[in-house]
């Protein structure tokens, strides 16, 4: 699972530079605002389709992370939603991953425990 974990990383640090490359060209030539930004997103019917359906998978993920977090208790696993809002499915995705994948945490509560054990 270890290597997994990697890929699932590497994957992440991806999704986060490679579309950012794009973007900050796009900003340099066009101004920093975005405004002109997702009026290009809309300049025709396709790309129109890609946001849609980059739109409707981060909602979905969200929803399937924070059911995954209060199920699992997992709140650190939530720095997965700012990554898919501000930055891109393509990176929240991967990065959710490889949170999900590390290796479980006993935690020990105090009403876990029994009067044998304190």
């Amino acid at each position: 699972m270890r290597k997994l974990r990697l890929v699932f990383l590497g994957l992440a640090l991806w999704g986060a530079l490679h579309p950012m490359y794009y973007f900050i060209q796009w900003f340099r030539v066009n101004g920093w605002e975005f405004g002109p930004m997702i009026d290009a997103w809309h300049m025709n019917t396709a790309s129109s389709g890609l946001v849609w359906d980059l739109t409707i998978s981060a909602l979905v993920l969200t929803i399937w992370i924070g059911s995954e977090v209060l199920q699992h208790r997992r709140w650190g696993d939530l720095i997965a939603v700012p990554a898919i809002f501000c930055i891109g499915v393509s990176c929240g995705l991967p990065l959710y991953l490889y949170l999900r994948s590390a290796p479980a945490v006993q935690s020990r509560r105090q009403d876990d425990c029994t009067d044998a054990e304190v």
